[in-house]
C-alpha cells in the first residue's frame, strides 16, 4: 500500500511540465502582433526611401528624360527590401508622372510635359524657348523676411518666423508675362537666399534640389496693384490670372509662390486623362 503513493506524484509531474511551454506561448502572441503591426510601418518608410532616391537622380538631373531606370531586382539588392515595396514605390511614381513603365522592358524617365501646368511644375523658361522667343528672368530680390500671417498660414510657421522671400520678373521676347513672389520655408531650403539666381531662376533651382511629393494649384482672376501693374509694364485696368503654388516635403511645406500672368499675354492649362495624369503632345 505505500508504493502507491510513491508513484502518483511522479505522474502527475508529468502533465505539469508542459504548462510553461503553453504559458510561454500565450505569452509570445502580443509579441508577434506587435511585429505584424510594426512591418507596414517599416515597408512603408522603406518605400518612400525609394521613391526619394530615384526622384533625387531625377531632380539632379542624373537620370534624364528617356533614361531607364535600375530594375526591380536591382532595387531589392540595393536597397534590402521586399519585390513588393520596390513595385510600389515605382507604381507610385508612375502615378505622379515622374516615370513610365513598359511590360517586359523596364521602367524609364517620363518626358518632361511643361503644357500641362496646372497638374505639374512647368519649366517656364523651357516652355519659352521651346517657343523658339528668347527668355530672361529679372531678379529684383531674394532677402530673409518676417512672415506675415497669410505667408506663416500657408508654410505652416508661427507669424513674424523668418522666412526666404524672392521676386522676379519672367520676360518671353523682353516682355514680361509672369511676376513670380514666392516665400519659402528656411526649415526646407537653408541655403536658397545662398543662390545666384542670375544662373538657375528659384523654381528651377528647387525642382532640382528639393525633392517634394504633394503640389497645390489654385487659380484666381484677379486685378493687378498698381506696383504690380508697373512691374508688369501693363495696365492697372487689365485683368490677370494668378496661380498659387504650394510643395510639401513629407507634410511639411516647402515654399508657397504666387505667379500674376497678364491675361493677355498668357493662359493656363492642361490636357489629361480619366485617370489623372497628363497627355503628352
Amino acid at each position: 500500500m505505500s508504493a502507491h503513493p510513491s508513484r502518483r506524484p511522479a505522474v502527475a509531474v508529468a502533465p505539469a511540465a508542459p504548462a510553461p511551454s503553453r504559458s510561454a506561448s500565450r505569452v509570445a502572441a502580443p509579441s508577434q502582433g506587435a511585429a505584424a503591426v510594426a512591418a507596414p510601418a517599416q515597408a512603408m518608410a522603406l518605400y518612400e526611401q525609394v521613391k526619394d532616391h530615384i526622384s533625387r537622380k531625377i531632380q539632379e538631373g542624373i537620370w534624364r528624360a528617356g533614361d531607364r531606370l535600375p530594375s526591380e531586382n536591382e532595387l531589392v539588392t540595393q536597397f534590402g527590401i521586399s519585390r513588393m515595396t520596390v513595385n510600389r514605390a515605382l507604381r507610385e511614381l508612375v502615378e505622379q508622372g515622374r516615370i513610365v513603365r513598359v511590360a517586359g522592358v523596364g521602367s524609364f524617365v517620363a518626358e518632361d510635359k511643361p503644357q500641362s501646368t496646372l497638374l505639374q511644375i512647368a519649366n517656364l523658361a523651357g516652355e519659352i524657348r521651346q517657343r523658339g522667343h528668347d527668355y530672361r528672368c529679372d531678379v529684383l530680390a531674394v532677402e530673409r523676411i518676417s512672415a506675415t500671417l497669410e505667408v506663416a498660414a500657408a508654410l505652416d510657421l508661427r507669424t513674424g518666423e523668418s522666412v526666404f522671400h524672392s521676386l522676379c520678373i519672367h520676360r518671353e521676347d523682353g516682355v514680361p508675362v509672369q511676376l513670380e513672389d514666392r516665400h519659402v520655408n528656411p526649415r526646407q531650403v537653408p541655403q536658397f537666399a545662398a543662390q545666384d539666381f542670375t544662373l538657375l531662376q528659384p523654381s528651377e533651382y528647387l525642382v532640382r534640389n528639393v525633392p517634394f511629393d504633394q503640389i497645390e494649384h489654385v487659380v484666381d482672376a484677379v486685378m493687378p496693384t498698381a506696383e504690380q501693374a508697373t512691374l508688369l509694364e501693363m495696365s492697372p485696368q487689365e485683368p490677370c490670372l494668378l496661380l498659387t503654388r504650394r510643395t510639401w516635403s513629407r507634410g511639411v511645406p516647402i515654399t508657397v509662390v504666387r505667379c500674376l500672368h497678364p491675361a493677355t499675354r498668357y493662359r493656363l492649362g492642361s490636357r489629361f486623362r480619366a485617370d489623372g495624369n497628363p497627355v503628352s503632345g
